[in-house]
């Protein structure tokens, strides 16, 4: 039913209660001419007269009291409907559907989703980590975080930080096998590389040299497709890594990892959130997208400065 006809069938029920077009009209905010025209293409596109009408009266006919007495329920069923799913929009409560990496994202999610939960009981949080890109639509997602640009066109999205990339060894790697000082030295260690979910691919350590960008490929000692495991085989001291600094930074500042070949570090890449139409949204979705916002917006938490990245790998050369 188109939405002129749900307007005709307002402007007939009021006008019956009311008893009058014109009062129907101006609860409607309308001409009495328009109301009236509004009845009559009604009438015209149900085949059948439901007013007997003159300047002064109206009257039902027989098939306009079986039509009112059948579409003045529906109608107040339709906007109770309204009601209800307008209530449900503006509470904090229900399903809530984020995808995000795998990589290495679990140490920055789990305390926004751990924060959101205790404010707010009753969500229902609905996480998927996937290193794959899906369909946004087909996840039926309501916020997803990505390393890089949105995978859809049609999305809202929000750069939060730069993400890091650090070469990184524990101190007990360093001290049975020393410190590279250049990339050319790298093929002399046991180094890690991370091998793509979805293609299976060893992928390129990525470091600035003069400025740019450049894949630089390492023979690995170990590879894997997890990020969590390559940071503990680090940390086990059997490989460098080139980790991430959502990863790497925490660790770092505990002492626990050194930076390795600070100079070549790169953060071309940022973390990003992404969503669907703002106004629209349910306030459980706005609420964690504003806590989301006010938590990692460029957050430190999970970046280190250049005086951090000196002193701890001056720290871990001397000893």
């Amino acid at each position: 039913m188109a939405a002129s006809d749900l307007r005709a069938i307002e402007i007939f029920i009021n006008a019956i209660e009311l008893g009058s077009i014109r009062r129907a009209a101006a609860m409607q905010g309308i001409s009495p001419q328009a109301a009236s025209q509004a009845l009559s293409a009604l009438e015209q596109r149900l085949g059948v007269r439901l007013l007997h009408r003159t300047t002064r009266r109206l009257a039902l006919t027989t098939e306009g009291q079986q039509f009112l007495e059948e579409a003045k329920p529906a109608l107040a069923s339709l906007a109770r409907a309204g009601d209800r799913i307008r209530n449900v929009k503006d509470s904090i409560a229900g399903p809530l559907r984020i995808i995000a990496p795998k990589y290495a994202f679990l140490p920055l999610l789990w305390p926004l989703i751990d924060e959101f939960c205790t404010r707010y009981p009753e969500i229902e949080p609905d996480i998927k980590l996937d290193d794959r890109i899906g369909s946004w639509v087909d996840e039926r997602t309501d916020v997803g975080f990505r390393i890089g640009h949105p995978p859809e066109e049609g999305l809202f999205v929000r750069r939060l930080f730069a993400m890091q990339l650090i070469v990184c060894a524990s101190p007990g790697y360093l001290a049975t096998r020393g410190a590279p000082t250049s990339i050319a030295q790298l093929s002399e260690h046991r180094c890690s590389t991370f091998r793509h979910p979805g293609s299976g691919r060893v992928l390129p350590w990525l470091l600035n040299v003069e400025g740019e960008v450049t894949s630089v490929n390492v023979r690995p000692a170990l590879s894997t497709n997890d990020a969590h495991l390559e940071t503990q085989a680090v940390l086990s001291g059997h490989v460098i890594g080139l980790l991430s600094g959502l990863s790497a930074a925490p660790l770092i500042r505990a002492g626990k990892l050194i930076p390795l070949l600070t100079r070549h570090m790169t953060d071309h890449m940022s973390v990003h959130i992404y969503y669907g139409s703002r106004p629209a949204q349910p306030a459980r979705v706005r609420s964690f997208i504003d806590l989301t916002v006010e938590r990692l917006l460029d957050s430190s938490d999970y970046v280190l400065d250049s005086h951090e990245l000196a002193e701890a790998e001056a720290k871990g050369h001397r000893s």
